[in-house]
């Protein structure tokens, strides 16, 4: 068996791992929405004239900083700040980019652009959520590494 294939034949129904690898999808949600939907919110807002284009991408850009903030913050409590900072910055940034790239899809598909609605906010956060999901299982089962 090579290393590959012991890889990707992994066991996709471990309950326990599936609830790790949600929790762990769960605070990147956190740590992403607030970026981003802070983001979109702002331009929102102010009626800055940005194209979508340019939101979405400094969404994606505020939503992986804030959830690296995040990360590191909830790192803190186990580990010295230069470590939870180092492990912060080496999450998986598949994941992260898998995650708000879904949320931002979601955001122009349903809107047309980038808009925050009562609407579009629960499926935005819903796709963030699932999209990742099934790599940080992989993450988890395979390499025994968690992504968040």
């Amino acid at each position: 068996m090579s290393l590959l294939t012991g890889q990707l034949d992994i066991e996709w129904t471990c309950r326990h791992t599936w609830r790790r690898a949600s929790y762990n999808t769960m605070w990147c949600l956190i740590g992403c929405a607030i970026g981003d939907l802070g983001t979109i919110a702002f331009f929102q807002y102010t009626g800055i004239p940005w194209s979508t284009l340019a939101i979405m991408s400094l969404a994606i850009v505020n939503g992986l900083i804030t959830s690296i903030i995040l990360e590191t913050i909830i790192l803190s409590r186990q580990m010295a700040l230069d470590i939870a900072i180092k492990t912060a910055c080496g999450m998986s940034l598949v994941s992260m980019l898998a995650m708000e790239i879904a949320m931002n899809l979601v955001d122009v598909a349903i809107t047309g652009g980038a808009r925050l609605t009562f609407t579009v906010v629960p499926v935005m956060l819903a796709a963030g959520f699932l999209a990742p999901l099934p790599y940080n299982y992989w993450r988890l089962k395979a390499l025994g590494k968690a992504c968040h």
